[in-house]
């Protein structure tokens, strides 16, 4: 009988997922040398153009400058409080991000969607592996990413349940590594999944 190894869960995580609508991609492709880039930097959590794409196609009425300034105001959340940044991301994917205009000498705030949450398929969704973030002097690679229009929203850490050392704690102790090394992955993050393959254990929905 052929050994399972974390691997091959992680290939079978993505099939799954693929057979559900997600785009693979694998993370070194879409790495700055990579063949397909879409990162500038290792240190970017956000796949841009996807974002972009995405904003633009959920709010057609609204012009291009309005659209690039919520970009904008999206990729500049960080700071020192992890749970802080989180949060306020939260509220702009949930609530829309405003925008202030000014039309005929008055200011107006416009909101500026970054999901579709009333039909599913009408958003980008993309399954990432391997893919390496390096911030602070750290260089990890958490096993599967999960984007929606560009944002990765879901972290998944992977174990083989026949590695006896490779538990469920031991997959909980290394998000609570990434948290610490890589925060700004996390600044985007609405669900973490941790699982050994036989079945997911309770995840925990953003940071609180």
């Amino acid at each position: 009988m052929t050994k399972l190894t974390e691997s091959d869960i992680e290939q079978m995580t993505i099939e799954i997922l693929q057979s559900r609508g997600y785009e693979y991609l694998y993370g070194p492709d879409i790495a700055p040398d990579g063949q397909s880039p879409m990162r500038t930097s290792l240190g970017k959590m956000v796949l841009r153009e996807k974002l972009e794409a995405a904003v633009l196609r959920l709010n057609p009425s609204l012009p291009a400058a309005v659209l690039d300034e919520a970009v904008k105001t999206v990729l500049r959340i960080g700071s020192t409080d992890l749970l802080a940044d989180n949060e306020q991301f939260h509220d702009l994917l949930t609530q829309g991000v405003t925008v202030s205009v000014y039309e005929q000498g008055e200011e107006h705030g416009k909101k500026v969607w970054l999901v579709d949450f009333d039909d599913p398929w009408n958003n980008d969704f993309t399954v990432v592996n391997q893919f390496t973030v390096v911030e602070n002097g750290h260089n990890l690679r958490p096993d599967v990413v999960l984007f929606v229009n560009g944002l990765p929203l879901v972290v998944m850490e992977l174990k083989n349940a026949a590695d006896e050392e490779a538990t469920i704690t031991a997959a909980y102790k290394q998000i609570e590594t990434y948290k610490s090394q890589i925060p700004s992955l996390f600044i985007y993050n609405e669900l973490i999944v941790i699982s050994d393959g036989l079945g997911p254990a309770p995840a925990r929905c953003r940071q609180g």
